[in-house]
């Protein structure tokens, strides 16, 4: 053997043993018990009863450089994060089933160790699962719940779509409306595909939807997902007090934005929970501004409205501060209504009252406080009158996804309920747009702000606003560098 040849081979077996050590590292999640998961699942048989069934399909491969992340409804059932994989409780048996798929090797050489059904025994020690198959089981045992010997049982599987990291299920709704306006692309989603190839290939299951009885489940969150939601919570936090200390006249909205993610990033956040919403001036009177492109003006105020995805997790924190560092008295008046409404609705969130109990309570509050209230500008008078016949303050859950599935409306309010309060204004004559956004959490007793340490205190935003920020430190440099 020649000297190039020996060096090759020597080089070769060290890269096989470096990889192959490399792969036996399994990634799974650390934040809840398996018990957890199987106490979800139980819930579902108990929910679908013993002649039902429950099928689940996990998330597409990704067919890019993205990073694969799970739907939230498998994830949420077995913290899982493996591709096209399938989930089927049987309420005959009370067992679940996990379908899989088998081992890419040449994919754990490039991207490392993936759970695969050559793993069964170490998922179901994971997750408590009782069964684990390879994904092409799963037809013949759909065939095995009751098809041979009728009736066939009840097959619950979810009809809305599934939720995947900066989506909500409004916007998956929206965006697939949208779609439908468009003759050349039919909209139809992954999970109404799913159901149809179900009732195509095994016509004898009744299909229902599963959403529902999912939705009523994840409204309560448990004391593990208080955690995680508590922790994005204070990443949220962090960054907008950092995008408060980065603001400056001339810095750019999408330079806030580049604060805020460095934050998320180092605190252990995947990414953006949803896209952020920064906007200065009249950008900010879009509720939804994306495009974060302009420089921000001395003598406007600046939005942010921003939040990880922590773990599956995220939260849902706004505020609103002096591009200059310092309020006007005008804006101090708004922001400072503004906050007063924020208390007053806090004040009455607890066990057993409904929303509409918390909104009628606290507008007769903010009756009173205008009361002898002055204005400097008629129109400021106007928005806030207005804003106490809002019925919008009292917001969306928040969870899994920025707004997520399940009800805090028109139902009496319970421990462990996660959602926005959100008090907001419109000047519509100078498209102005004031709004501060907490998470309260229902408790035993009462509620708790989880995100009362950002600071909405005028005063303290104007202290952090004298900081440097992350910006200023390391300004962005056009090429070439300087020495």
């Amino acid at each position: 053997m020649s000297k190039v040849s020996l060096l090759s081979l020597v080089g070769l077996l060290m890269w096989c043993s470096i990889d192959t050590t490399g792969q036996e590292k399994h990634y799974y999640q650390t934040d809840f018990s398996k018990e957890e998961f199987k106490e979800r699942r139980s819930r579902i048989f108990k929910e679908i009863g013993n002649n039902a069934i429950a099928l689940i399909q996990g998330a597409r491969d990704v067919d890019d450089f993205n990073i694969f992340r799970q739907t939230n409804t498998f994830y949420y059932l077995s913290g899982l994060e493996i591709p096209q994989s399938y989930l089927l409780l049987n309420g005959r048996n009370q067992q679940t089933t996990l379908y899989v798929p088998h081992r890419d090797e040449g994919r754990e050489r490039s991207e490392g160790k993936m759970l695969s059904i050559e793993d069964a025994e170490l998922i179901r020690e994971l997750t408590g699962i009782e069964r684990v198959k390879a994904r092409e089981y799963l037809a013949n045992d759909l065939v095995g719940t009751g098809l041979i010997r009728p009736p066939a049982p009840v097959l619950y599987t979810p009809l809305s779509p599934a939720e995947n990291g900066t989506d909500s299920r409004d916007t998956r709704l929206h965006g697939q409306a949208r779609a439908f306006s468009d003759p050349w692309d039919d909209g139809t989603s992954k999970e109404a595909r799913f159901a149809a190839l179900i009732k195509k290939r095994n016509p004898q299951f009744e299909i229902k939807d599963l959403s529902p009885i999912l939705d009523a489940m994840r409204t309560i969150k448990s004391p593990q997902e208080i955690k995680a939601i508590r922790k994005a919570t204070e990443i949220a936090g962090l960054a907008i007090i950092e995008a408060m200390r980065s603001t400056k006249p001339g810095v750019y909205e999408y330079q806030l934005d580049a604060a805020a993610r460095y934050i998320f990033h180092l605190n252990g956040a995947r990414g953006d929970g949803y896209a952020s919403i920064i906007g200065g001036g009249t950008n900010a009177f879009m509720g939804h501004y994306f495009r974060k492109t302009d420089a921000l003006k001395s003598g406007d105020l600046v939005l942010m409205d921003y939040a990880p995805d922590y773990h599956y997790y995220t939260s849902d924190v706004t505020r609103m501060w002096p591009v200059n560092g310092k309020y006007t008295q005008a804006q101090r008046q708004l922001c400072e209504y503004v906050l007063a409404y924020r208390d007053a609705l806090f004040k009455y969130v607890k066990p057993g009252v409904t929303s509409n109990d918390v909104l009628d309570a606290a507008a007769k509050d903010m009756e009173k406080y205008l009361e002898g209230k002055t204005f400097d500008n008629p129109n400021h008078l106007k928005a806030v009158q207005e804003g106490i016949k809002f019925r919008g303050h009292f917001q969306h859950p928040v969870g899994m996804a920025v707004h997520d599935v399940g009800r805090v409306h028109g139902v009496p309010l319970r421990p462990g309920m996660v959602f926005a309060i959100d008090p907001m204004i419109w000047v519509r004559e100078e498209r102005l747009y004031v709004r501060i956004e907490d998470l309260a959490l229902v408790t035993e007793d009462g509620v708790e702000n989880l995100s009362a340490f950002v600071p909405s205190k005028l005063e303290d935003i104007e202290r952090i606003m004298k900081e440097k920020g992350l910006v200023q430190f390391r300004p962005s440099t056009p090429l070439p560098l300087k020495k």
